[in-house]
């Protein structure tokens, strides 16, 4: 319904908000198959999956250039899962170029990309991934009979663009980054295949417990920032391709915007809230008092999100008043906040 400056939902009965947005996630309002987040007892964030955008993730949005928010403030990453890649066991190459949110983001054990076998994080899984670690990048694969790893120099941080050429046949691989010499390693062991069944994720994993990932291939951190024009061949005489099945198109994925978009410019918070993006993902943080999708709701003083919370002791019910508030004490219990016996 809209009445001249302004629009709002009708709610049915237990549904409250501007956007209705239910009482918390067990009524899902987010569109989409996005991930529902409880931001509080009444008010929901809605982490949007791949190429959705907005408050309820209700926008489609066209992703060119991926643009990764790192790590949320609910403990959820933003990542891309394409369909594993075919035939990569004894030959591949990867071009990538990739573009930091900012300095800082270089240095906090950011994952670029992994493809592994998912386990108990024994030793022996074999896993490819790459990061950027202390602000050099970082190469790493293990066959199954021990990691080998190539770290970069550092990182000119000067450059907006950075581009990474790497490669592996049988036990050889090799990293060239930007215009740094080309650096190569032998894995240890006798093993030559690389045999890894996992999807190929780009900026992030799906669920955040590096325990379950491989040893040696854990970064804590998702990538912050863009990653852009990745490209795969897994034999000399192919074409390069872009991952997915069909070509360059993510099975799966969280949070990731377009870069250089930002989904605030088309929101606005009010009564002083911080609008937080991260990718797609976009709600308002509200300050003290304030609650709903855009920070217009009061949040009552008897309501378990107002802080100070009130002071109604054994079981006194708070009845809200014009001007604060007043206990209704339960039998047997008696004072301002039904503290006597």
């Amino acid at each position: 319904l809209s009445n001249a400056e302004n629009w709002f939902c009708e709610c049915p009965k237990l549904y409250s908000g501007k956007l209705c947005q239910f009482a918390t996630c067990d009524e899902n309002p987010c569109g989409n198959g996005a991930t529902c987040f409880p931001k509080s007892r009444r008010d929901a964030v809605c982490l949007c999956p791949y190429g959705r955008s907005g408050i309820l993730c209700s926008d489609a949005i066209n992703i060119s250039q991926p643009s990764f928010s790192g790590m949320d403030a609910f403990g959820y990453t933003s990542f891309l899962a394409y369909s594993a890649i075919p035939n990569i066991t004894f030959y591949y190459e990867f071009h990538l170029k990739f573009q930091l949110a900012n300095h800082r983001s270089a240095l906090q054990d950011n994952l670029i990309f992994f493809t592994g076998q998912k386990g108990q994080g024994l030793n022996g899984d074999d896993f490819l991934v790459l990061g950027l670690r202390n602000g050099r990048v970082e190469y790493s694969y293990n066959l199954g009979s021990g990691k080998a790893t190539i770290i970069s120099k550092p990182l000119d941080l000067t450059l907006n663009i950075h581009v990474i050429h790497l490669g592996r046949y049988l036990q050889k691989g090799w990293l060239k980054v930007d215009d740094q010499k080309n650096k190569t390693i032998t894995s240890p062991g006798r093993l030559v295949g690389l045999n890894v069944f996992s999807q190929f994720y780009l900026g992030g994993y799906r669920e955040y417990t590096p325990e379950l990932l491989p040893k040696g291939s854990r970064f804590n951190n998702s990538f912050h920032g863009c990653i852009f024009d990745v490209q795969v061949r897994t034999s000399m005489d192919q074409e390069f391709k872009s991952p997915g099945t069909p070509e360059g198109h993510p099975d799966s994925g969280r949070s990731v915007g377009q870069c250089k978009d930002s989904p605030c410019s088309l929101i606005q918070c009010r009564n002083g809230g911080q609008c937080i993006e991260g990718g797609s993902t976009v709600y308002c943080d509200c300050l003290t008092g304030w609650k709903g999708a855009f920070c217009t709701e009061t949040v009552s003083v008897c309501e378990p999100e107002h802080d100070p919370p009130h002071q109604c002791k054994q079981g006194g019910t708070c009845v809200p008043l014009p001007h604060g508030y007043t206990c209704q004490c339960p039998l047997g219990t008696t004072g301002t906040y039904c503290e006597q016996g």
